[in-house]
């Protein structure tokens, strides 16, 4: 239900119906497009109703604004009606504008009383609703993303202007992925007061359900407890969290504000996607675990970004001039034959998509195995000459069916671009699996959409800049400094992306380095996991401060979570000695040392170091 303020209107916003039907929410571009939306993902079968009852409180003539987009214009793919009491409006949405905006219906009657709203799927399509608006007096709706709208939108529903207070926490870890987890639950078990805020409805990041890949990288007995799997696919950190009377974990919540008093961020404000209260929350240490390094760009930490030159460290694997190209998004999905003939409409939208490629090998089989086979209906048309390993004995993975071929975004800004990569990648997979089916009709007849993720799973953002940068030469030759805490294992693994306009099939892999190295663990700097330039800032997880080729290394999870165990111990040692994570180094290295030898069960000289889980690929 949605009450009007002091403005004159009536918003519904889409995250607040009271019931989703089909549609899911996306809440992942709200900092972009301004909101969290209600989406049809239908995989081209069109999804239950969503619905919800509003209050009127005064009758008239109102005006119906629905904020949406044609998200593959000029085709309209995601088309979708409203209905007001079981009478639907005349316009149909999601076929107006391919940027968000507010498009109108016309004018309604609407009644002192309850009034029941229903959005009606079309197409199966991914059509999305952000909010319903019925204005009066000609007022058209703000749809610009900035204070003033956010001001507009907190008014109608009956929020604060301020953020409310969330309380004070000895610690404040961003970001609910592996890494992130591993921080908040060590920290929790070493005493400290934990708010752990996550921006998905679900923890695990890139292993999450949601996505779904296995954590590979070092092992050790926090990421055994946390990566365990429940028959849904979902993992066991939500409920180990919860165990922990000192642990507090905010879902959903999206971290918007970093308020900075010289070198220390003091607070951090976030906004929850159902509702959309503003929570503010205070704490002494700060651990961004988030792998978009949100903390330092909100707060002004010093970053890295995009490919180093070869003479800037001295790196082989590093191009001779640097650019901004990263690692891209990646969408995973799966297929399966059902047990008749399953229909699927046309999709001309799918523009990137030619009758040459027909090819959906690379298939997540359920979480935590992926690389699975697919059907196919043409050979591979890219055929890269992937560089896996200079070594002959790993010539057994030169072919292989590889989820990670399914990935764009290399060039785009992701801090913007989110929604736009993801698209692509839904366009580029459902004409693949239109090509497969219309091109082999008989063969493929029964061949269905088993699932496929609407939330991408991320690549590459920026990278902090701690007192070190880690390097493709000190992983290579497992240098070992002074200040190393913990081991790292795992194999170069550089996404080489098409040059705009050069590709075919952007939305695959010009090239990919795999090279596993000597498959030996390295040393992980303490000065990698604080901020150069925050005092109170540390970090886990493939955002440390590592250039772009070693972060092909370190962006393993499972590394993320040895990452997550130092830094909760150092945030740990901070508030007991009331100092920063520059001063443990020089007046405490010894303890911290010895608190995460403890903690991970071997010691940071990499002598009793477990092993890695090893690449594999499932067998065709």
């Amino acid at each position: 239900m949605t009450r009007s303020g002091r403005i004159s209107g009536i918003l519904v916003e889409a995250e607040d119906f009271a019931s989703y039907g089909g549609w899911v929410l996306d809440s992942q571009f709200e900092t972009q497009m301004g909101s969290p939306y209600l989406l049809a993902h239908g995989l081209g079968r069109p999804v239950a109703d969503a619905t919800t009852v509003i209050t009127v409180d005064e009758p008239g003539e109102y005006e119906v604004w629905v904020r949406t987009r044609d998200w593959a214009a000029p085709h309209g793919p995601g088309r979708f009606a409203l209905s007001i009491d079981g009478v639907a409006l005349d316009t149909e949405f999601g076929v107006h504008d391919p940027d968000w905006s507010w498009v109108s219906a016309g004018e309604v009657t609407l009644a002192r009383g309850e009034a029941t709203l229903a959005l009606h799927d079309l197409t199966g399509f991914d059509g999305r609703c952000d909010a319903i608006y019925f204005g009066r007096d000609g007022a058209v709706p703000p749809n610009a993303v900035d204070g003033s709208s956010r001001a507009w939108r907190r008014a109608l529903r009956g929020l604060p202007d301020q953020p409310v207070e969330a309380g004070d926490y000895d610690v404040i870890v961003v970001g609910g992925g592996v890494a992130g987890c591993a921080a908040a639950l060590t920290a929790a078990r070493l005493g400290q007061r934990v708010a752990l805020i996550h921006d998905r409805p679900v923890l695990g990041g890139n292993a999450s359900k949601e996505i779904g890949l296995m954590p590979r990288g070092a092992q050790g007995k926090i990421l055994a407890e946390l990566a365990t799997r429940t028959p849904d696919g979902d993992l066991a950190a939500l409920s180990l969290l919860q165990a922990e009377p000192t642990a507090e974990v905010f879902l959903e919540h999206r971290i918007i504000a970093a308020d900075r008093q010289g070198d220390r961020i003091v607070s951090i404000d976030a906004v929850e996607a159902r509702g959309g209260l503003e929570r503010r929350f205070t704490g002494r240490v700060f651990i961004d675990a988030s792998g978009v390094a949100i903390l330092g760009v909100l707060a002004g930490a010093e970053t890295l970004f995009g490919r180093e030159a070869r003479a800037d460290f001295d790196e082989p694997y590093a191009p001779e001039v640097a650019d901004e190209m990263h690692h891209g998004n990646t969408l995973f999905f799966r297929t399966r034959m059902a047990d008749h003939p399953v229909p699927f409409p046309g999709v001309p939208w799918a523009t990137e998509v030619s009758k040459d490629y027909a090819n959906l090998s690379g298939q997540l089989m359920k979480p935590g195995l992926e690389n699975g086979p697919g059907p196919a209906a043409s050979a591979n048309p890219d055929t890269p000459a992937f560089q896996f390993s200079a070594d002959p004995s790993q010539a057994w993975m030169m072919q292989f069916p590889a989820t990670h071929y399914w990935e764009y975004g290399q060039w785009l800004d992701p801090y913007v671009s989110g929604e736009q990569v993801r698209d692509y990648l839904m366009r580029a997979l459902y004409g693949t699996f239109s090509n497969v089916k219309t091109m082999e009709p008989e063969a493929h007849a029964n061949l269905e959409f088993d699932w496929m993720a609407f939330v991408a799973a991320q690549g590459e953002f920026r990278r902090y800049r701690g007192d070190y940068v880690l390097t493709e030469n000190d992983v290579r030759n497992q240098t070992r400094h002074n200040d190393m805490l913990v081991a790292n294992d795992g194999f170069f693994c550089i996404h080489c992306a098409w040059n705009p306009g050069e590709g075919k099939y952007d939305f695959r892999l010009k090239d990919w380095i795999m090279d596993v190295r000597d498959q030996q663990p390295y040393g992980i700097p303490f000065r990698c996991l604080y901020s150069a330039n925050i005092d109170n800032l540390l970090m886990a997880g493939k955002h440390i401060s590592v250039t772009h080729v070693a972060g092909s290394a370190v962006k393993l999870m499972g590394n993320g979570a040895q990452h997550g165990v130092a830094v909760a111990a150092a945030a740990f040692l901070c508030n007991e000695h009331d100092t920063t994570p520059r001063g443990l180094l020089d007046n405490h290295m010894d303890k911290l040392r010895g608190l995460v030898d403890a903690l991970t069960g071997h010691d940071h000289d990499m002598t009793s170091h477990p092993p890695t889980r090893k690449f594999v690929a499932v067998p065709g």
